[in-house]
């Protein structure tokens, strides 16, 4: 349902007398309802007024479902959590994160979520690879990888809550099921997608960790990352998965 906000106003407003003070739930407002590059360009203006949004956003969250849904509360929930005032509050109300993970991982889910929500997104990627290997399974986890045969066997809910994780947090920029996308509008030739989302370029695969982009300006799609040393195979099986089928059918 839609919030009604509260606030003072926010100083984003020009100094021009002539321009009207935009109040913090009207801005929020129309980050909602915006489409994505609405949002996107509203988005970078909101960083910088933080403080003056941080009491509509609580009022916000309130009225909110905690589900991923809505990239925009993920990206509203970051905002929160970049402000040395809020982030104690975010974390005392919400210490497993905003996003309820299923079964039996949740604490390993919470460590990656914190992440997400913080922007340590080399870290989170980590924990993303360490979690794929748990869900493949006691061998993957002692060999150290996953092998493509493990990944159709991997649970549903569990699979799906990693890739919503990732795009909630990303603005709808990253996840398995943005890769997916991708890949389908090339038709599946995966030359033509790595240097789309900077795995690959001027024909070399990028190298880690230094040479990838850890922050929200990586092209859609960047992250998480997938191990390309044994071929395409493992990347093609994670986003076939029944998970991403279910995420692309979603809102």
């Amino acid at each position: 349902p839609s919030a009604m906000l509260s606030g003072s106003p926010s100083s984003a407003a020009s100094s021009d007398p002539k321009q009207a003070v935009v109040e913090p739930a009207a801005l929020l407002q129309e980050f909602l309802k915006g489409n994505g590059r609405q949002r996107q360009r509203l988005w970078k203006t909101l960083p910088s007024q933080a403080p003056e949004l941080a009491d509509a956003i609580w009022d916000l969250l309130e009225t909110q479902q905690r589900q991923p849904d809505d990239w925009a509360i993920g990206s509203l929930l970051r905002l929160l959590a970049s402000d040395p005032n809020q982030l104690p509050t975010l974390e005392t109300k919400y210490p497993e994160g905003w996003l309820l993970a299923p079964g039996a991982e949740q604490e390993r889910c919470a460590t990656l979520q914190w992440c997400l929500l913080r922007g340590d997104l080399e870290e989170a990627d980590r924990l993303t690879t360490a979690q794929l290997r748990a869900l493949a399974g006691t061998n993957a986890e002692e060999r150290g990888y996953v092998y493509f045969s493990e990944v159709p066997g991997m649970p549903v809910a569990e699979l799906a809550h990693l890739d919503a994780m990732w795009w909630f947090y990303s603005g709808g920029r990253y996840g398995f099921r943005v890769q997916r996308q991708k890949i389908e509008r090339l038709r599946w030739r995966w030359e033509q997608l790595w240097p789309q989302i900077g795995w690959k370029n001027d024909g070399l695969w990028t190298r880690y960790p230094g040479a990838f982009t850890w922050s929200h300006e990586a092209p859609e799609g960047h992250l998480p990352l997938v191990n390309q040393l044994r071929g395409v195979r493992l990347m093609d099986a994670y986003l076939r998965h029944p998970a991403i089928d279910q995420a692309l059918e979603g809102p």
